[in-house]
């Protein structure tokens, strides 16, 4: 499929896990892609990834720093000759049982989280374009469901979800569509880094973890492609849960 053949995407956490998974597959299906994320060896690995009839342009950036946002909206709209798509992944996780909880770690959390993913909205509407334009926005399953030791992550993902359903409705009469997607456990270094203090009581993981058990990034591009494309032209302001009906 070419469903992007020509459309012009950012895209930010493209240098692993679900954000180099959505930029191989955009790519694969003809997007031109500018990609963001604070890692540069990250993103010379996802480049030597990507084929197909696609572009992927590789750019250094905090998505924390207002003013790093900021040059960089600008700069793939120069570079890509405007923005169709943004897609936001970029995104940090941390356990935090309660105990233990620092206003440092609920910081960083939003900061990253939310307040990354609110700035790229804000600048890259500048750009995109009335009736066509498409925000994805990555949540978690996090965000509505209960997950012990991550409060202040579940806080964040459910801040993410929060402010995507009203922007969708404040963007309804532009006609620019925008879809928050919540993975459940998804095998990324993200999940695979993650330390839980010892001792701790993790039985009730066993109780919401997917029978399918944890998807591949692979997995949550398709979707993510999927909301981002014309098939999904009339979807706006709903969430797309994306865990392996762990909440069923």
């Amino acid at each position: 499929m070419n469903r992007f053949d020509r459309v012009k995407v950012l895209l930010t956490g493209a240098g692993s896990g679900i954000g180099r998974a959505a930029a191989i597959r955009l790519a694969a299906e003809g997007a031109q892609i500018f990609a963001l994320d604070r890692g540069e060896e990250g993103l010379a690995e996802t480049a030597g990834l990507v084929s197909g009839p696609g572009r992927f342009v590789p750019h250094v950036t905090d998505v924390t720093d207002e003013q790093a946002v900021v040059e960089a909206v600008a700069a793939a709209a120069g570079e890509l000759g405007g923005i169709d798509v943004l897609v936001n992944v970029a995104g940090i996780h941390r356990t935090t049982p309660i105990e233990t909880l620092t206003v440092a770690d609920l910081h960083l959390l939003f900061s990253v989280n939310l307040v990354g993913t609110a700035l790229l909205c804000r600048e890259a509407l500048r750009h995109l374009p009335d009736g066509t334009g498409v925000i994805v926005n990555v949540a978690s399953s996090a965000a509505t469901q209960g997950t012990p030791y991550m409060t202040a992550y579940s806080a964040s993902k459910g801040a993410v979800l929060s402010f995507s359903l009203s922007l969708a409705a404040e963007l309804a009469g532009r006609r620019i569509r925008v879809v928050p997607i919540s993975p459940g456990t998804v095998a990324t270094p993200l999940t695979s880094g993650l330390e839980f203090p010892e001792g701790l009581d993790l039985r009730y993981f066993g109780r919401i973890r997917s029978l399918f058990g944890s998807a591949g990034p692979e997995q949550i591009a398709a979707v993510i492609a999927f909301a981002a494309s014309a098939d999904a032209g009339y979807l706006t302001g709903a969430e797309i849960l994306v865990d392996g009906g762990s909440g069923t």
